[in-house]
């Protein structure tokens, strides 16, 4: 397996494979983080074309672990020099990246990956080979997907520890921009609106620090999911700023609060006991298999084993 790009989670990625017992290697474009990597005990280089060269003659699956912007390039890289490795990503949007690939040629070889974990930090240092632990990770079952690529990026994904959440990418996009992307402008406007007020870092505690944290990542890797995923973002962008315009309207008239939060802890309860049955019936590569596999997860769904495939059945 080679993974192009080394931080947070390309470089835990790299480390969950490792400790799974793959043969892992990595690029990046800093030679601190390879320097870094590399005195971990790891794999890694800062010479892009060794590494696809490498995977090329290995047959390895790639792992695109950049953010949005710096994908053109490399995909270039891969074209010329590694068109026929089976391709995957871990980045936070889905249809933009498809998109590209598309353009690229590459289609043909990729399923689409986001793993749902991180922190507030970024680069080498701060991944760790249990990130994925239990976490979601969505993979994608778009009307181009391979069988036998699917099969191979799904068991990188259980290799990881994830659990596997099958989903389209124009529905994975809309979902993230809801639990991921919106949080992220949220916390921005939390933080901003708290610094105007004098003594609130003072009283600053738990509620705070919980509705601030994803403000501590890094700006540039907030805007890219954010501006890679506007045509998403803007309709609960939109919806979000309803809610709250109702609640200061409800305020200014001296009323109740009452529907927002009310219906606020309807929606978390929910989520609390959302469900997460195993998917073990669906046979990949078998008539339909991918629109059952996108139904499944849109119920809530997972893949916590490898699935049955029409060759081996």
């Amino acid at each position: 397996m080679c993974v192009l790009g080394l931080g947070l989670i390309g470089g835990s990625v790299l480390r969950a494979a490792a400790a799974a017992g793959r043969v892992a290697f990595g690029y990046n474009r800093s030679a601190d983080g390879v320097k870094a990597a590399v005195a971990d005990g790891f794999d890694a280089t800062t010479d892009l074309e060794a590494a696809l060269t490498r995977a090329a003659e290995t047959g390895a699956l790639i792992v695109l672990a950049v953010p949005v912007p710096a994908l053109s390039m490399l995909l270039d890289h891969i074209r010329r020099l590694a068109p026929q490795c089976p391709l995957t990503d871990v980045t936070s949007v889905k249809q933009p990246v498809l998109d590209s690939i598309t353009a690229a040629g590459l289609q043909a070889r990729f399923v689409g990956g986001h793993p749902m974990a991180g922190t507030a930090h970024s680069g080498w240092p701060a991944g760790h080979a249990g990130l994925f632990q239990g976490a979601p990770w969505v993979i994608s079952v778009d009307d181009h997907v391979d069988p036998t690529v699917f099969a191979t990026v799904l068991e990188l994904i259980l290799d990881c520890g994830s659990v596997a959440v099958p989903a389209r990418s124009e529905e994975h996009d809309a979902a993230a921009a809801a639990i991921s992307h919106l949080p992220h402008l949220l916390a921005e406007a939390l933080a901003v609106t708290a610094a105007d007020v004098p003594l609130a870092f003072a009283l600053a505690a738990g509620s705070f620090r919980d509705g601030t944290r994803v403000a501590g990542t890094a700006p540039e890797l907030v805007r890219a999911m954010c501006e890679a995923n506007w045509l998403q973002l803007l309709p609960v962008l939109e919806r979000a700023i309803a809610l709250l315009a109702d609640a200061r309207d409800s305020l200014s008239a001296a009323d109740s609060v009452a529907e927002l939060v009310n219906h606020g802890h309807a929606a978390r309860t929910r989520y609390d006991s959302f469900p997460r049955h195993e998917i073990v019936t669906v046979v990949v590569g078998e008539n339909d298999w991918r629109r059952d596999l996108a139904a499944a997860g849109r119920a809530g769904g997972v893949i916590r084993s490898a699935l049955p495939t029409r060759d081996s059945r």
